[in-house]
This record gives C-alpha cells, structure tokens and sequence, in this order.
C-alpha cells in the first residue's frame, strides 16, 4: 500500500533520513517511534506530500506520490495530527463536511454522512452544531478522526494524535482508533514519541534513528529482540513504568 525506496532528506546540513527503503502492506497498523528529530515525521509526511524528499521514492497504491497532484493524492488519505487543527469559526458539522464539499460531494447526502461519522467516532448527534471551543479536548481529536475519515480514505497518517490528552482519554482514543483500524479495515501509519502506545497498538513498530531504520519487528517480537539501542531503551523505559506502577500497586 505505500513503499519508500531508498528516501533521504536533509535539513540544511543535518540529514534526517539516509537510504532508507521499507513496505507496508494494505491493512497493516504500523507505529514510528524514535527520538525527537528521528526523521518520523519527515517521513510520514513524504506520503501525502506534505514534506518533499531530496532522493529515492514514495508510492502508494503502485503509483509514484510526485506523478500525482497533491489534492488528488490527498483524496485518499486522512491526515491527524496532534492541536487537530479545526476551523474554530465553523461548526463541528462544517469542520466534517469542509473535504466532501471541496471534492464535490452531494449536499443531499451531508446530514445523513456527518451523523455516521460521528457515530463511528463515538460522538453524540447533537455535537455537530457546537464550536470547537465547546469541545473538551478528547471531543475535538474525535472530531480530527472524524473529518479524516470524511472523504473515505484507504490510508491513515496520525502524527502524535492522542499526544494532548490526558492518560485515561489517550488509552481510551487509542483503542477506539485501533477498533475503526479493523472494522474500515484501513492502511494506518502513527508517528509517537511513546514506545508503550506504539506496542499495544501496532501490528509493527518501526525504530527510527540517525537517519534509519534501527528495528523493524512485530511488538512481541520486538520486545524478546530489542537489546541494548535505542529500541531496548524506550522498552525498558515503558517496562520501567510498569513496574513501578506494580510496585506501588503492592505497597513497596
């Protein structure tokens, strides 16, 4: 569904990703993970187009991502991304309906869409006539995962989606955006800082770092394999937490 090969790019003198080639097949949940300046988010926005690479290939579905226009190449893919980024002088309705109304969606069938959405979001009909300044903060991401699925795309980019929120609403966001993962039965790609949410979450979690690909495994795999890089150091971090939160639990 979207290959990268051999892609490189540079900021200024600092190349944050060198030759780096991977696969990702149709309905596969793949999580980046790295540090900060990693090259994750470089490259999940070389996708859709919304950073250019200096060398190698992007496609998706087959199709070189530069022989296409960036808004019919945009037609299929959702993009969220942490802030969501809704138009505070439209309402909750209007933020939904702005991509199917831009590609020429019927009106007709406005009310009937933006009522679906909400329901596969897990937000309640009277939402659409709100501000997003009326929305708590796990309401407006829905809303981001609302207005991606708008136009129905067949991939999902998520650049730190649920890095805003509080713990319970994140897990809670996570796990329903896993649940739409399989029941749309998307192509979905999330770029996070947070090693525990990239394993409970993705088929396979991908470990960037000084311009590659450091691991590329299933979680449990990952998790057995990881070893003492940058990989087995956000494991054991994300282990580090769980068993102080243990120890607490048992009064040590």
């Amino acid at each position: 569904m979207i290959r990268f090969s051999h892609v490189s790019k540079s900021y200024g003198a600092r190349r944050v990703l060198d030759d780096v080639s991977l696969a990702i097949p149709r309905g596969e949940f793949v999580a980046l993970v790295g540090q900060s300046g990693a090259g994750k988010t470089t490259l999940l926005k070389a996708v859709n187009r919304l950073t250019g690479i200096d060398a190698g290939k992007v496609e998706v579905s087959g199709r070189d991502v530069m022989a296409q226009s960036p808004s019919v190449l945009r037609r299929g893919i959702g993009y969220v991304f942490q802030g969501v980024g809704l138009f505070p002088h439209m309402s909750v309705a209007e933020n939904i309906w702005l991509v199917p109304r831009l590609i020429g969606q019927p009106e007709a069938q406005r009310e009937a869409r933006i009522a679906e959405l909400l329901d596969l979001v897990a937000l309640p009909p009277d939402v659409a006539n709100r501000r997003p300044a009326q929305l708590s903060g796990g309401q407006a991401q829905r809303v981001g995962f609302a207005r991606a699925l708008a136009a129905g795309p067949s991939i999902m980019l998520m650049d730190e989606p649920f890095g805003a929120l509080d713990p319970v609403t994140r897990g809670e966001l996570g796990a329903a955006y896993r649940a739409l993962h399989e029941r749309m039965g998307l192509t979905s790609l999330l770029v996070t800082h947070d090693m525990a949410e990239a394993l409970l979450l993705a088929d396979r979690v991908i470990v960037l770092g000084e311009g590659s690909i450091l691991a590329d495994q299933p979680p449990a795999a990952l998790i057995r394999q990881a070893g003492d890089g940058p990989a087995g150091t956000m494991i054991a971090a994300a282990r580090g937490t769980a068993a102080r939160l243990e120890a607490l639990a048992r009064g040590r």
